[in-house]
This record gives structure tokens, sequence and C-alpha cells, in this order.
């Protein structure tokens, strides 16, 4: 199946794209699949994959980095993923939190996370989720306050992936205004062995390696520069981590929806019921068409997410960032349910390695924001209409 290429993307975006298929072909999803049957990780591929320079490509090079932005670092998720292999930590470590830290850490902040962030020695997970709060980040309940030099963190998180095997988690927290007594938002980085730092495995339906975690934090002290950043520009920090979030959610929605429609593409093809393939007949021709079109547009919006937030447009970024989350989700649900029913009863086997992806590909729509929020935004944000809340 071929992938139009465009002049948005250079010559070295191409190369990129290209070598890291070759390694996500190398792995593919029958190494996912023995993964999760064994209750494994992803040691190899990420090792792998941080050693050839993916995993910290968006990170500045005088720390390790590849020096590039969420334009490289989206095309390595679609790719893995496109391969059936994708790297949902990739979202959390790389993209949310090291590009908080490059953005607003301090000097000691970056030398100790970024180098190993961008070689993969090192993992963080990002919490902002509770139980009370959904959508509504004004609504968080997790509160610092100062004692002494000291910080104590207490509250609750939950649909924290990966808390298992990262060695600390970026969490959101609120601390008092000391000028108007409101709560507003900052960000700490909280090592995993922190004394009070709990967590309980959450089960899931969902097949993955990165596993979902509630945390409990029970006055976790922690010591003045676990704070990212300064104490006042809390939201502008918490939205210069959420658009890359939305950015690879995409690009993890797209490689799925593609890996999935080239499985049903390729079934179409070789399936001889009647006199013909069944992907000569129309019924079967123009959904796989429409999924691919509809793939293709939610990466065009993807990739203009990622220029205007490696441009530095926030602003911008964030509209089309949540424009190219919405695209992405609804594409890969389209995408795979297509596929599973093009296969019809092999869709549903474990040899074809699809039905799983029935539940997968519903997170794109779900997290890390619903689709309904972002119709929400797009509404109040882009079309000025009122808020219903």
């Amino acid at each position: 199946m071929s992938t139009a290429r465009t002049v948005l993307e250079t010559e070295e975006h191409q190369a990129l794209r290209a070598a890291v298929a070759a390694l996500g072909k190398r792995y593919g999803r029958d190494y996912m699949t023995t993964v999760v049957r064994e209750g494994k990780h992803t040691d190899e591929l990420w090792a792998e994959a941080a050693k050839l320079g993916y995993l910290g490509v968006n990170l500045p090079e005088e720390y390790g980095g590849g020096g590039g932005g969420m334009a490289e670092l989206s095309i390595v998720l679609e790719e893995l993923g496109a391969a059936g292999s994708p790297l949902l930590m990739m979202i959390v470590s790389p993209a949310i939190c090291g590009t908080v830290i490059a953005r607003f850490g301090t000097e000691e902040q970056k030398r100790r996370w970024l180098p190993g962030l961008a070689d993969g020695t090192l993992t963080m997970a990002f919490g902002i989720t509770e139980p009370d709060a959904g959508s509504n980040s004004h609504r968080i309940t997790t509160t610092a306050r100062r004692d002494g030099d000291d910080w104590l963190l207490t509250g609750r998180k939950v649909f924290v992936s990966g808390v298992d095997i990262a060695d600390a988690t970026l969490i959101v927290g609120r601390t008092e205004d000391a000028r108007s007594g409101k709560l507003k938002p900052c960000l700490f980085i909280v090592p995993r062995d922190a004394e009070g730092f709990g967590r309980n495995q959450i089960d899931m339906e969902l097949q993955a390696p990165e596993k979902q975690f509630e945390l409990v934090l029970d006055d976790v002290r922690l010591p003045a520069d676990a704070l990212v950043g300064d104490e006042d520009a809390g939201l502008l920090q918490l939205f210069a981590g959420l658009n890359p979030e939305r950015i690879m959610t995409a690009a993890f929605g797209i490689g799925m929806g593609r890996f999935a429609l080239a499985k049903a593409v390729d079934y179409a093809r070789t399936r001889q019921v009647w006199k013909a393939p069944i992907g000569s007949h129309q019924a079967i021709a123009h959904p796989l068409a429409a999924a691919h079109i509809e793939l293709e547009l939610a990466r065009l919006m993807m990739q203009k997410a990622a220029r205007l937030y490696d441009e530095g447009d926030d602003i911008g970024a964030g509209e089309a960032a949540n424009m190219a989350k919405y695209a992405a989700g609804e594409a890969c649900v389209k995408a795979v349910d297509q596929a599973v029913h093009t296969l019809g009863g092999n869709g549903l086997t474990s040899e074809y390695g699809l039905a799983s992806l029935i539940t997968a590909s519903r997170v794109a729509r779900i997290a890390p924001v619903s689709r309904e929020m972002i119709l929400n935004y797009v509404s109040h944000q882009s079309l000025g209409l009122p808020k219903s809340y």
C-alpha cells in the first residue's frame, strides 16, 4: 500500500520514516503480543530505539538528544505503530516529561533527567487524571504545601501509565497562591521510591505491555528542587506538555490504523470466495479506501500541529493538536473496525492480530482527553460559541 509523501516532510523526515519502519518490521506485532502474553515489557525494542537515537530525537542536543521536535518524534511513534509495535511510553517520557523539563526545568533538572530520557536509561511517567476530576483539571485536589524548604504532596491519581517501570513520575498538583488564596497548578518530580508514594495496578481489558496504575500520595516529602519551573507559571508549563501529548496520541492512533488497514488490504487482495479477490468488490474496497483517506487527513493535521508546536506557536498548536488527536482517534477506530470486518471471522482470531485492536483503538478516542472535550474546545476556542459549563 503506497503512502503519499508531501512537501510537508523533508528528505531527512522521509529517511527517518524508512529507518524506523525497518526497525519496527524486525519486531512487529508478534513481538508485542508475546511481551503481553508473558507479562514482560518492551525492553529490547525500547533499548534499540534509544540506541539509534529515536527516543530522544525531540530533546536538545546539548543534553544528548537529537535536537529535533515533535515532527520527528511523532514520525517515530507512527512508524513503530504501523509496524504493529508502538511504544506507548514515548508519549509520556520523552514527549510530555522531556519537553516540560527541557522548556522549564532548572539546569540541574535538565542535566539530571534529559540525557537519560534521551538514551532510554531513564523513563518518567505523568500523573494528572484524578478519580473525581476526570477531564476537569480545575478540580484537581492533589495539593502541595510547603514545610520549611520542602514540599509535602498529598492526593490520588488514576490511569497513570508505566509507573512500575518509571524512575519517577511528573505529578500535577496544586499549591495555594499566597496573594489570592486560590489553588494553582504546579508540576513535581516524584521519585519512584519516595516514602508515602504508593501504587496499585488497575485491571484493564486493554492488552498492552504498559500497565495502568492508581497512585496514592500520602504526605510525600520532596525537596525544593522537585518543583519544575516557576511556581507561578503552572498552566503554561502544563499545556506545554499536553500539546505534545495530543500530537503523540494522534501518531499512536494513525500508526495503529495504518497497521490494521495494511492487514485488511493484504487480505482483500488475496482472499477469493467467488471468481475474484474480495478486494475487487466495491463493498469491500470503498470502505478501505475511505479509511485510508481519513488516516491521511489525520496525519496532515498532526503534521500541522507538530510544526506549529516546534515553531513555538503554543496557541496555534493547541487548536491543531486537539483537532489532530480527534481526527486520528476517529480514523483509527474506523480503520480497525473495517479491517476486522473485512477479514470476517478471521478478524477475531489471534492469528491475524486484529481483534485486540478493537479495544486498543478506543484509547485514541478516550485518552488523554475525550473527543467530546475536544469538540468543546473547538466550539469555544475556534468558533467562539458560549460555554455550557
